[in-house]
Parts: structure tokens; sequence; C-alpha cells
């Protein structure tokens, strides 16, 4: 209550402080770190990730993009995709390439300089959009429904140690159905708010759900694919050694 969503001139960022102490900056991936009435050219830019701390960006400044057609910023101007779909473009691979490039640049202009790289894919987020292949990789694997997986998954946690033994799952629809409550001020329960059992949904809405988490799970792992990629450059050009990695994720989601 009462924000407006402008990051306060006052609130530094991380690359903000880093750029006091020495650091080389670049941000490639999604920013949404700025209000809608900044989203465009003739705003001030001053919440673009070049008003707020690094020498470059590119990526995409609202919360989601397509991954085939992207909402491209470089620096404080739009850009064209460098290819098409058909040419094998997606979003996750640019982004990559050009950090790449950009870690090429500073090391051969300042090689002893230190660098910041905020890596920030489009990926998982919707829309969920990867190559077919990717996303066949998973083909039946949800087949059981996302009951008998959620127990399935479970297990696996507690024998890796990831969880205590007596973690007990939440009920699928932890805060009611529509035949066990109202929504807010006594209206009907939304009708997008509870899941329905597995069983009770026909022949093509498991098919249809089944595939929507193909998808994403191939999704994830092309974008897991990309990171290796950007880790492997730096194992190659002799940087991993000298290199903190921190891997944050978006809500959990």
């Amino acid at each position: 209550p009462g924000a407006n969503g402008h990051i306060p001139p006052e609130c530094a960022t991380l690359a903000e402080v880093l750029v006091e102490q020495g650091f080389s900056t670049a941000m490639v991936g999604k920013w949404h770190l700025c209000a809608e009435d900044e989203m465009n050219l003739a705003s001030t830019k001053r919440n673009w990730p070049v008003g707020r701390g690094f020498d470059r960006f590119y990526g995409f400044l609202g919360a989601e993009t397509n991954q085939w057609y992207p909402d491209l910023v470089h620096d404080n101007h739009p850009v064209q995709q460098p290819a098409t779909p058909e040419q094998g473009y997606h979003l996750s691979v640019d982004i990559t390439d050009k950090a790449i490039e950009y870690l090429d640049d500073v090391k051969a202009i300042a090689p002893d300089r230190p660098v910041f790289l905020y890596y920030a894919p489009g990926c998982a987020h919707a829309p969920h959009q990867v190559p077919r292949e990717w996303a066949d990789r998973y083909r039946g694997r949800f087949d059981d429904g996302y009951e008998a997986l959620r127990e399935q998954t479970l297990a696996r946690q507690k024998e890796m140690g990831l969880v205590p033994q007596d973690t007990e799952l939440p009920p699928v629809n932890p805060i009611g159905t529509p035949d066990t409550r109202t929504g807010p001020d006594g209206q009907p329960f939304p009708p997008l708010d509870f899941t329905r059992p597995w069983d009770a949904l026909s022949a093509d809405e498991k098919r249809l759900f089944a595939r929507m988490a193909e998808v994403y799970a191939g999704f994830l792992s092309h974008c897991d694919d990309q990171i290796g990629r950007l880790m492997a450059y730096l194992e190659d050009t002799e940087q991993l050694e000298n290199t903190i990695a921190m891997l944050v994720s978006d809500n959990g989601a």
C-alpha cells in the first residue's frame, strides 16, 4: 500500500554499489524494476538498468516477453532481434550470447577489472515457449497426474535428505473448494483457485495438463543448458575458479 512502483533514488542497487568499488557491471535478461510509466522512450530512463548502475544492458524491461519475438532493449534503446525462430532464435540463447560477448569485451579492454554480471533469463516465467525437441524429452513423464507426482517428489526429497522424514504434504486445495467455502465477501469461490482431482479430468484435459508440464520442464532444461554454456565459457577462459556464482529463484514458481 502506498507504493508507486518506482525505486527510491536513495535505495542503491547492487550494481550501483559495485560500480563505486571499481566493478564493470552488465545485465542480460529480465529487468522488471521500473514502473509502466517509465517503460517508453520519452521517460527519463532513470530506473532502467543503465540508470541504476549497469554499464551495459540487453534484455526486456517488463515482467515477461515472447521468447521467440521478445521486446528487446540494448542499453537504453529498443532493438530488433538478431534472427528469427526459423533461423534458430530463442531469447535464452540470445542473452547467453550477449553475456559471453560482454565478458569477452571486458577481458579484452580491462583484464584485471572485477566484473559483476546479472544474468536473468525469462525462463521459466510465462509464456512457456521452448523448441519442441526439449519439451518432447519429457513426453509421458507427467502422465500419472499431479496428485501422484507430488507424492513421488516428496518421497525422493526424503530419500535425498532434502526434507525431514516426517514431512507431510498439505491438502491439494489448502484454502478449500467451491463445495466447502465461499470466496471473498461471500461471493462464489473463484473457480480458478482450486485444483480438480486428476481422476475427474477428461482424457483430453489430462493430456493438456501433462503436455503443459512437459513444456515447462523442457523450458527449464533448455535454460539450464544455456547456463551451462555460460559456465563452460568461464571454464574455457580460465575464469571459473575466480568466479562466485549465486543462483536465486524467482517466487518459487
